[in-house]
């Protein structure tokens, strides 16, 4: 993959760095749709939530900083561990309710012309299969006016087990067409439909078997496409 561009020195440092660990002592690795990801601006990656490093893979895939949220009991694990999480791009959100300061965190981030992922399904999938998306994405997205990005890693959640299984998983990550939300941020209704959106994106990006709650979606779409 290019050197990241728009990028502090240690990401630029990290990114180096799993060219040379990542992909040589944990999986091969192939990108789809890499031209999706805007060079400059702000956007929002839609990010499928394995068990797997998503935020390495889909953040090594992109070639641009990506700053993500991190549950805020990661930071008060050791003082060192909080100073390069801030300084790779990563803060806190609260989990189990809405955080306003993370929200307005990630808007300002977007507003500045960076790039955020976050992961709509909210929890980790064991399986790889898509879970149902909450709405803080679409809301994010529409509040700072940029577009989404969906970002998709296949067999991601296989990357930490390589050692038990003595083999290099293939991990493919996909990013597609960029997607423009309309509408009022404010509007239930609205968000609701871009959430949809967004996930009947993602969805489109993975396997059949993958696709969770929008599998009938995606393939009624696709089939619309072919007529």
């Amino acid at each position: 993959m290019p050197s990241p561009i728009s990028a502090n020195r240690l990401w630029k440092f990290l990114h180096l760095l799993a060219r040379f660990i990542l992909r040589p002592l944990f999986c091969t690795m192939e990108v789809d749709g890499w031209g999706n990801v805007p060079r400059t601006g702000g956007c929002l990656m839609a990010c499928n939530h394995t068990m797997g490093p998503d935020y390495v893979l889909i953040g090594y895939a992109a070639s641009r900083q990506v700053y993500y949220m991190a549950k805020t009991e990661a930071f008060t694990i050791h003082p060192w561990l909080s100073k390069f999480l801030y300084a790779a791009g990563v803060f806190p959100i609260k989990r189990g309710g809405s955080d306003s300061g993370a929200l307005d965190r990630a808007v300002h981030l977007l507003e500045e012309g960076h790039a955020v992922g976050m992961f709509p399904e909210g929890t980790r999938s064991r399986t790889g299969v898509l879970g149902t998306g909450k709405s803080g994405t679409a809301r994010i997205a529409m509040r700072a006016n940029v577009p989404v990005v969906p970002a998709i890693s296949i067999n991601g959640n296989k990357v930490l087990s390589r050692f038990k299984q003595w083999s290099r998983p293939h991990v493919v990550v996909r990013f597609g067409p960029p997607l423009t939300l309309e509408g009022d941020p404010n509007d239930p209704t609205v968000i609701r439909e871009n959430t949809y959106k967004i996930m009947v994106a993602m969805a489109s990006l993975l396997p059949p078997e993958q696709r969770g709650p929008y599998a009938e979606d995606v393939q009624a779409l696709l089939s619309g496409e072919g007529e």
